[in-house]
């Protein structure tokens, strides 16, 4: 069976802009390149070393323009400081060199102007049927609450032969199950997003209070919100339903793309491809 390669794009091209080895420009050191040339090398690294059970099917997600919208009508602080300035935006300068290569090549690419590529590729995980194998290529822990047996995290950030992360290797890390995760950040917060959590709960008394797999609708009655920090989760209850549901991935979305089933195209050598786009 053809495994699923499902890309978050937006992660994958920040990550290559500012944490590939080198800079990279065009011949004549007019051009950079860096974004583009990163963005297919990670991938065709990532297929050819990560991805067991053969050549994929790829499927690249893009953010939309607006597909934060309605996580900041919940709540204004989602994603409020990240920089905005032209150095810390840099990587949007390649996209459109990166949807011409993805065609160019005959990967799949999908956006949606008011969704975020998180709740488009949770679509597509739900509307896969088993026992088809997925993995989900992108460094946001958010995806960590889709994780099964089945379906995986690809972090090319991690060492080599750690990055797929399991339902084991998230209860490893985290000491949650990923079904517990959007309760688990609900309660110690999330700093890349900007959602604070319950004040006075970090990350382990989270994780102590959802022990033996409660979820966060069973810790009122489970008599762990008595007592010590639990109490701050009593006073901030309502908070902490408002955090889970904003964290909560949407699986419901009018996606453009369904997955075919065929392996995607084998991706050249990113030189090759920028010499294609007429780049170099």
């Amino acid at each position: 069976m053809v495994p699923l390669l499902l890309v978050d794009g937006h992660n994958l091209l920040w990550g290559g802009t500012f944490g590939f080895p080198a800079p990279i420009y065009s011949r004549d050191k007019t051009r950079l390149l860096t974004g583009l040339f990163a963005f297919f090398a990670l991938l065709r690294v990532a297929i050819r070393e990560d991805v067991p059970g053969g050549q994929p099917e790829v499927l690249v997600v893009f953010d939309g323009e607006h597909g934060g919208a309605d996580r900041k009508e919940t709540h204004e602080g989602y994603k409020a400081s990240r920089p905005a300035d032209d150095a810390a935006l840099l990587p949007l300068q390649f996209l459109p060199d990166v949807k011409r290569g993805l065609n160019l090549v005959g990967i799949s690419w999908a956006e949606m102007e008011h969704a975020e590529a998180d709740d488009v590729i949770a679509t597509i995980v739900s509307r896969t049927p088993p026992p088809r194998p997925i993995l989900m290529m992108t460094r946001d822990k958010d995806y960590y609450q889709l994780i099964d047996d089945r379906v995986v995290v690809l972090n090319t950030k991690f060492r080599a032969g750690q990055r797929l992360v399991t339902p084991a290797e998230v209860f490893r890390r985290h000491a949650v199950t990923p079904a517990q995760w959007a309760d688990f950040r609900a309660l110690s917060g999330d700093p890349a997003d900007e959602i604070p959590g319950v004040h006075g709960i970090g990350a382990t008394t989270a994780a102590k209070l959802l022990a033996e797999g409660l979820s966060l609708d069973e810790l009122p009655a489970s008599g762990r919100l008595a007592s010590g920090r639990g109490r701050h989760v009593a006073e901030q209850f309502e908070l902490a339903l408002k955090w889970r549901n904003m964290i909560r991935l949407q699986t419901d979305l009018d996606v453009p793309c369904t997955p075919t089933g065929e392996p995607s195209p084998l991706l050249p050598k990113p030189a090759d491809l920028v010499e294609e786009l007429g780049l170099w």
